[in-house]
């Protein structure tokens, strides 16, 4: 749905985000059975209130205007979106994951969802050399096309946000609260950042506060709206290990750095690696691991924006014409993401998949500030 839908638009979406008992799953099922109709799901849970659940139906009956008016408030602000399981440009990869959203709360660029993005996550009590290792890999995989997404928790999760935001590239965080709030308090700062150059991103209402069960939910959209997760540091009750194993219940790739033996926080990451996940100790294993992957989503994109498609294959990408497009676009200075889609009239994110390719290629530089060049034939 569009941000200049006025509130009216927004209303019963909103009143049934907050339904109580329905959740993703149940709103999804009505909008199926209603040919995509919003206001005909409200309609027909109102006929039918008397078969809910007291909570929901005295909700149903009679809405907190009060909470009503602050989420509208909260989505007439400038870069805020209800971004709905309707919308043209909702998230792909989020469609094929058990107990997908039905919406998405967004402050800052909706676009990157639709970028080949990669989650690195891990200890909140992370080690210096953790950090480290997440900022390097978080900034090398951005400047190879990636979107770094985590969750904006301490240790590893924050680590990765600023590796990509001090490289000036974009990054998102799904979180556990509503959209306007900030957990742990100690990133206000960080979230403002990410706001302003990527995305925060959030299934909660406005107003939620942190919750324990929130986490695995997040957890679940963490991985999903990624081609794959690297676990950075993790000992064996370490919340990363829930992501990463919703990442392979989802079918995505599962990296895990290795450690010392004598580290409790490799235990984790040794443990993954045992059950089948990927050992890596650099950049370039995840981006050759992940290309085909993001060149899928590319065609996928493509396809649902009647877009031209293009050949599977690295060396493909340069001769189709989705690619040479890109190529003829490229000049040998420095050019924009952004400006470059909207040089070829291609979707970003398709651009973004080809982009990746093409630097496997050695075709292509990604510079500081998601800008890229072309290299010399």
């Amino acid at each position: 749905m569009d941000e200049t839908d006025d509130g009216n638009a927004w209303r019963p979406w909103l009143i049934l985000l907050r339904t109580p008992g329905l959740g993703p799953g149940g709103l999804r099922e009505h909008l199926a059975a209603h040919q995509g109709s919003i206001e005909a799901v409200l309609d027909t849970l109102h006929r039918q209130a008397a078969t809910l659940t007291e909570e929901a139906r005295a909700w149903l009956m009679r809405p907190d205007e009060t909470r009503l008016a602050a989420d509208l408030a909260w989505l007439a602000e400038p870069d805020h979106r209800l971004l709905c399981c309707l919308d043209a440009d909702f998230p792909p990869l989020l469609e094929t994951i058990p107990q997908p959203p039905a919406a998405l709360f967004v402050a800052g660029d909706p676009s990157l969802l639709l970028h080949p993005q990669i989650a690195i996550v891990g200890a909140r009590s992370a080690s210096l050399s953790g950090r480290t290792d997440a900022r390097a890999f978080a900034r090398e995989l951005g400047l190879a096309g990636f979107t770094i997404t985590s969750g904006m928790a301490d240790g590893i999760d924050g680590a990765a946000h600023l590796g990509a935001l001090d490289a000036e590239l974009p990054t998102v965080a799904v979180i556990g609260t509503g959209p306007d709030r900030v957990y742990p308090r100690k990133h206000h700062g960080l979230a403002r950042r990410i706001a302003q150059h990527g995305a925060l991103v959030s299934e909660f209402p406005p107003g939620t506060p942190a919750r324990s069960d929130h986490f695995p939910r997040r957890n679940r959209l963490l991985s999903g709206l990624s081609l794959g997760t690297l676990v950075v540091e993790a000992g064996l009750r370490s919340g990363s290990l829930i992501t990463a194993r919703l990442a392979a219940e989802q079918g995505r790739e599962v990296f895990a750095l290795p450690g010392s033996i004598h580290n409790p926080l490799a235990q984790g990451c040794h443990r993954l690696i045992r059950d089948g996940a990927r050992l890596v100790e650099g950049v370039s294993e995840i981006v050759e691991a992940l290309a085909p992957a993001a060149l899928a989503l590319g065609r996928e994109l493509a396809s649902r924006l009647d877009l031209e498609p293009f050949e599977t294959g690295r060396s493909a990408a340069a001769a189709d014409p989705a690619g040479q497009a890109v190529l003829n676009a490229l000049g040998h200075g420095p050019i924009a993401l952004d400006e470059l889609a909207a040089s070829t009239g291609q979707a970003v994110a398709l651009v973004s998949s080809l982009l990746l390719i093409l630097e496997l290629d050695g075709r292509v530089e990604a510079l500081p500030g998601n800008r890229y060049q072309r290299l010399p034939d």
